[in-house]
């Protein structure tokens, strides 16, 4: 199990993908709140990438947002001349000042959406995305449809194979799967986040099910404790944030003692445990692809080795279900 097709679109990707929020750098929002993983070696970020590329990685989520551009920017070096190799997705909805590095708002319009996508195919320096995802979570439904009616004038001209919305909500996902080219819903999913109504929406409508935060921003990746840089989202996590304490210390002890009730199982076979924590999601459903982040090639070389040894087996996600209580 290396590989699965995005959804309803044919497009096929490697069963991993990676996100590339944390490589955009620091940003943060209008009232000073950070929400990039601080900062970041672009040459090794581009080395990174590279490294994924020849592991056996097709599959690259980023946004305009994160690093307010320079996520995109970074991406499109890396790739080069690989591009045609593998899919990229990308997110809009988020309006930001590059020049500072911060968010100033959203804009939920159709004609916002086509500018931020001549935008972001500047800086990924291609000429068309085969996922454009809403980033906006809690746009108004309504609005919605306008934008997923936009969505389909993109696919008909080419600037874009298919698309999605980054959303947690299962009513709201819905309104863009009633597009024919709708093709995945990106949502948290984790071993210790599960999101049942979502995973079966995308089974009933054969939607990708695109994993944010499959690592629980770094728990699953083996953080515990130790003070975080000024710039690191995680140092002043904001309430959508859960598992970080208020007070920048680290890791909240409660979400610990859960990994070490699972730590075992995620470990069998020789996995690392963010490889565990991988292996839980493809388990988890035929439609998952979870995207970690990453920033370094070490980081890189960890997680795209968890393609190699595969999902969890039922009797093993099975008892984790047990020892969280679910």
């Amino acid at each position: 199990m290396t590989t699965r097709t995005l959804g309803r679109s044919g497009i096929e990707v490697s069963a991993l993908g990676f996100g590339c929020w944390a490589i955009g750098g620091e940003h943060q929002t209008a009232d000073g709140q950070p929400v990039g993983w601080g900062k970041v070696d672009d040459d090794e970020s581009v080395r990174a990438v590279r490294r994924a590329l020849d592991l056996g990685v097709t599959f690259f989520d980023t946004a305009d947002s994160y690093g307010t551009g320079h996520s995109e920017e970074i991406l499109g070096k890396a790739l080069g001349k690989r591009r045609d190799d593998v899919v990229v997705a990308t997110k809009w909805g988020n309006v930001f000042d590059a020049d500072t590095r911060t968010l100033t708002g959203t804009d939920a319009t159709p004609e916002y959406a086509r500018r931020a996508l001549t935008a972001s195919l500047r800086r990924l320096g291609t000429d068309r995305v085969e996922l454009y995802q809403l980033h906006i979570s809690d746009a108004d439904p309504a609005r919605a449809a306008e934008l997923r009616d936009a969505c389909e004038e993109f696919v008909a001209e080419g600037l874009v194979r298919a698309y999605g919305w980054s959303t947690d909500d299962p009513a709201r996902a819905a309104v863009f799967a009633e597009g024919p080219h709708c093709t995945a819903v990106q949502h948290r999913l984790n071993v210790l986040q599960d999101a049942p109504e979502l995973v079966a929406l995308c089974e009933r409508l054969e939607l990708a099910s695109v994993d944010r935060s499959p690592l629980a921003m770094g728990l699953l990746a083996g953080r515990r404790g130790g003070s975080l840089e000024a710039g690191d989202i995680r140092s002043r996590p904001p309430a959508w944030l859960p598992g970080y304490a208020d007070d920048g210390s680290g890791a909240d002890p409660a979400w610990l003692a859960r990994i070490d009730a699972v730590r075992d199982i995620l470990n069998a076979d020789g996995r690392s445990l963010a490889q565990g924590a991988l292996a839980w999601l493809w388990a988890r459903s035929p439609r998952t692809v979870p995207v970690p982040g990453f920033r370094t090639v070490a980081q890189a070389e960890e997680n795209a080795g968890a393609l190699a040894k595969g999902p969890l087996t039922a009797a093993q996600l099975a008892e984790i279900d047990r020892l969280l209580g679910r």
